[in-house]
């Protein structure tokens, strides 16, 4: 439209007046472009002591790239990439590069969106309705999140995925692991597809997804090829501690792959197991007796706690009192190991927490998701939560774990040497 024109721009029932946004966006913009200049200038600085024959700097400021929107938790924000230049003869030496770490070369969208949208994916928008969804935060048609943009992000997710199941994991070591099963009903389809995870823990306290694949939950030969799988790319050495559901195919599938394994029946799945077996009625005072044992100080006295408990109930509740007795040596395991880490050790919360989201999500799911697509959803929603996921408690007592020191209690066992006699 140009200047001279008498057309006046009326406002459209849609559109949002949002000054407070519109400044935060030009204050993203001045900010993003002065990072970007000072990013350059760094990355210049490091190499003026290298110049060209004739004294000049071989290393410059070389301008600003074209022009572009990146898709930001404000909205579009137009910048220009800064650029340096090597004056070097090409082919007499190697040219030296400067790639931005703020602003790569070919980002559309800050990574905080990339994460969001697998999120939203699993909230149950569609993507059609991506746009329309995000268009009060972002602004109306906003750039780079069209639903064909979507649908290749669900082909770059694919290759990420395929990429993640055939990493190397010869340098990885995990002290404790923490496996369960989520379902997912796709669509319509009469079965519902399992996602199997294992989440690991490392020697320096830090959680990480480690297998990750479609299964049968109460299968043995589905987690027994998931085991499998890790070990041939590299994980050899067993974990100390393995921590799931008693349900679970998974253990005799671990027993097989890392028989030294030991195993710790998640307290949260045994509790409710058991509540199970009784009534409503007798549940509020048979939870707070369980709670009795796992919460007891020392091995002895969550044994006498379960003794208690088995003569207490035994007679009427039976079902109940060998539902829990059954796994004695499994739900107690986690005395032989840090007090610090009885917490972790307890549950296979780990899992539980991370997909609570993915648990809730029934009626969209069945009909918006594929599961293929359910399965690429959930990688990247763990692979998103990953990257906050806390460190254990007690870091510093898991090098002892590793180096074979004994626990007694949630106490470390110093062995003293025998006195000799002269």
């Amino acid at each position: 439209m140009s200047r001279d024109s008498t057309v006046i721009q009326l406002r459209q029932p849609d559109a949002i007046d949002d000054p407070l946004t519109e400044v935060a966006r030009e204050g993203a913009r001045r900010m993003l472009a002065t990072v970007l200049i000072a990013e350059a200038d760094a990355f210049v600085a490091v190499w003026k002591d290298v110049k060209l024959p004739d004294g000049r700097d071989r290393v410059v400021r070389h301008g600003h790239g074209p022009e572009r929107a990146i898709q930001t938790g404000v909205g579009p924000v137009a910048v220009r990439r800064a650029k340096v230049r090597d004056r070097g003869k090409v082919g007499a030496v190697e040219k030296i590069r400067f790639t931005s770490s703020i602003l790569p070369k070919w980002a559309r969208r800050t990574r905080s969106l990339d994460a969001l949208l697998p999120i939203l994916y699993l909230r149950g928008i569609s993507t059609g309705d991506f746009q329309e969804a995000l268009s009060a935060l972002l602004g109306k048609d906003a750039p780079n999140l069209s639903p064909a943009v979507i649908t290749r992000l669900t082909a770059e997710w694919q290759t990420d995925y395929e990429a993640w199941q055939k990493r190397d994991l010869s340098a990885r070591r995990y002290v404790y692991v923490w496996a369960d099963g989520v379902y997912l009903q796709a669509r319509m389809e009469p079965q519902a597809d399992c996602m199997l995870v294992l989440i690991g823990a490392t020697p320096e306290g830090k959680k990480e997804l480690v297998g990750f694949q479609t299964g049968v939950r109460e299968s043995a030969q589905s987690w027994l090829e998931l085991l499998v799988d890790v070990k041939r790319r590299g994980l050899e050495i067993a974990p100390d501690l393995a921590v799931g559901d008693g349900a679970l195919g998974f253990w005799k599938a671990i027993e097989e792959v890392f028989p030294s394994t030991r195993h710790q029946r998640c307290w949260v799945h045994k509790t409710a197991n058991v509540l199970n077996k009784v009534a409503l009625s007798v549940q509020v005072n048979m939870k707070a007796d369980l709670r009795e044992i796992y919460g007891a100080p020392t091995r002895a006295a969550a044994e006498a706690a379960i003794d208690v408990f088995a003569d207490k109930y035994g007679a009427k509740y039976d079902k109940a009192v060998v539902c829990l007795t059954k796994d004695r040596e499994a739900l107690l395991a986690f005395f032989d190991f840090p007090a610090e880490h009885w917490d972790h050790l307890r549950t296979s919360n780990p899992i539980e927490s991370v997909f609570a989201t993915v648990r809730h999500r029934t009626v969209r799911t069945k009909g918006s998701l594929s599961q293929r697509t359910a399965r690429l959803m959930v990688f990247k929603l763990v692979s998103a939560a990953a990257k906050t996921w806390r460190r254990l408690k007690g870091e510093n007592q898991l090098p002892k774990v590793v180096r074979g020191v004994k626990f007694q209690n949630g106490v470390e066992v110093i062995e003293r040497p025998a006195n000799h006699a002269a």
